[in-house]
Formats: C-alpha cells, structure tokens, sequence
C-alpha cells in the first residue's frame, strides 16, 4: 500500500512558530509529528510513502533520511494540495494512493479507510465528520453531492484524509499551483462520484493554531485525548526527555511537556511545552506557552 502525506505548507496561523520549524516537525510530546505518522502509516502496511515539502524543505528531508520506504518530494515553489500531488504522480505505483495532511492528530483507521475505498467503485474517497466549525461538505449518505453551498442540509467537515485512485491526478496541470478540493469538484461536474468515510467514531483533531497545539497535549497529558502506541511509554501529566533531570529548585504545574531544554535554577513550567534546545532562565515562569530553541518572532 502506498500514502503520501502533505507537509508543504507553510504554517501560517501557527505563526511565529513555524519560523523556526515546519509545522508537521511540531513535537507531540517530545517526537515529531512527521515521524509519528510515518510510523503509524508503516504499522498499518503502507511500505511506499512520499511526503512533499517546501517551506523549511531542509528540515523534513533531514528528518526522514535513511527512513526506508520513505522518500521527500522538494517543492521549488508552493504547489497546494492538487499540484503536489500532481507533482507525485510519477512516483506512484499503479494503486490507490491514501493522502493525510502532515499536521493532524488522530485515531482514525488508515487500513479500515484504505479497504473501504477498494471495496467501492469511486475514484476517490474521503473521510468526513461531524465538526461544526469546518462542515462544507454537502453529502447524501455514502456520497458527496457538493464542496459548496449554503443551503440546509447535511453537511460534514472534511478532515485531510482521503484515497484516491492516482488516475484521478492527471486531470490536474502539471507544476501549477492548485487545490485537490478543484479537481474533485470538476469529478462531480463530470458525474463521476466520491465516497464517504464516516470518522465520527475516532478521534481528530487539526493542529492549527497555539491554542490548538497546546490543547492536543493538554488533552494529552491529562488522559481526555487517546495517545499513539507510538508514544507508548510517555510519562503523564508531565512529559519529561530522558535528558532532562528536575531540580528540587524547578516545578512543572499541572501538566507539561519538556524536551532537551537547559532548565535554569528555579524554573517553574505550566500548561506548556518546551522544544528540544530551548532554554529558560532562572527564576523564569513559563505558563500557557511553547517555547522554541530560538526566538519564535
């Protein structure tokens, strides 16, 4: 089986901190995100993925070298969801193709999603739920009618996981920038169908903003929100890197997640989480934050 996971983007609501790295290389208590996901998509059987990147391109690249079954499509500009997985065609085998964004958290069944599709006949299927801040998608039970629209019927949220069959990419312009939601609107216009994936059964989250980044680990942390057999093992509610050793003179509140940061005498550490490489200072009272080995501005 074969995926690709989109981590191109530049991060923008997740400024400032996606100056100092790309969002899908955001740590989930202490480990990449990117890296997690790579691990759970090879779990499941996915031997072939590709992840795009652009902005912090280096980064990626650095962090998945040598990962086998792993390779990195470099952008040399912004392509957008549709042109990168354009980009890619060339790089797929002749099966269906799962696609995740690089930024989500979840507990969704990739091998369940991807099964579902080959047992359909659409082109493309895509997992949807139920989040009242992002329903656009227009459905009729196993079938989405529209991406557009106002009027009142169902409509369910679009959450960065789909399969599609790579046919379905040639459609698109080759090295232009464009939206894969485009290409699935013109499969519509043309009548050809796309499934449903219903996701309300698992967890989801985006990590779209701070405030969204440091509620993941909260509900991390806290036991509300499932955590990743990958991450099986971590400390809660304070996650603490091997490295780090607590002073009696620090404190860590409620809950936190620290990696290998130099922590100065009498620190105190709440409802936070620390990078590898930060600092804080002695005496310092790092509450509700991220902190970053490098100004985040």
């Amino acid at each position: 089986m074969q995926a690709m996971i989109l981590a191109a983007g530049f991060g923008t609501r997740l400024l400032p901190y996606t100056r100092v790295r790309p969002k899908p290389l955001f740590p989930i208590l202490n480990q990449p995100l990117l890296l997690l996901t790579i691990r759970r998509l090879q779990a499941a059987g996915f031997d072939h993925i590709v992840v795009n990147a652009h902005h912090l391109a280096d980064q990626i690249v650095a962090a998945v070298d040598g990962l086998s079954g792993v390779e990195v499509q470099v952008e040399e500009r912004v392509l957008g969801t549709g042109g990168g997985l354009r980009r890619a065609l060339s790089r797929l085998r002749d099966e269906p193709l799962l696609v995740t964004n690089g930024d989500i958290y979840h507990t969704v069944d990739y091998q369940l999603l991807y099964n579902l599709h080959l047992a359909g006949s659409d082109p493309v299927t895509l997992a949807l739920r139920n989040e009242p801040r992002f329903n656009k998608v227009k459905v009729h039970f196993d079938q989405v009618l529209s991406f557009d629209g106002d009027d009142p019927v169902e409509r369910l949220a679009f959450i960065g996981l789909h399969v599609l069959d790579p046919q379905v990419l040639e459609a698109i312009s080759a090295d232009r920038p464009s939206c894969i939601l485009d290409c699935y609107r013109s499969l519509l216009s043309a009548g050809r169908s796309i499934g449903v994936f219903r996701a309300d059964y698992w967890y989801w989250t985006d990590m779209g903003t701070p405030e969204d980044y440091l509620a993941l680990h909260a509900g991390l942390l806290l036991g509300k929100i499932p955590i990743w057999e990958e991450l099986n093992g971590v400390s809660t509610p304070v996650c603490l890197d091997p490295k780090v050793a607590l002073e009696e003179s620090q404190q860590v509140q409620d809950w936190a997640a620290i990696g290998a940061a130099r922590l100065g005498k009498g620190a105190c550490v709440a409802r936070s989480v620390v990078w590898d490489g930060a600092e804080l200072k002695p005496e310092s009272q790092t509450v509700d934050q991220i902190v970053t080995p490098e100004p985040a501005s």
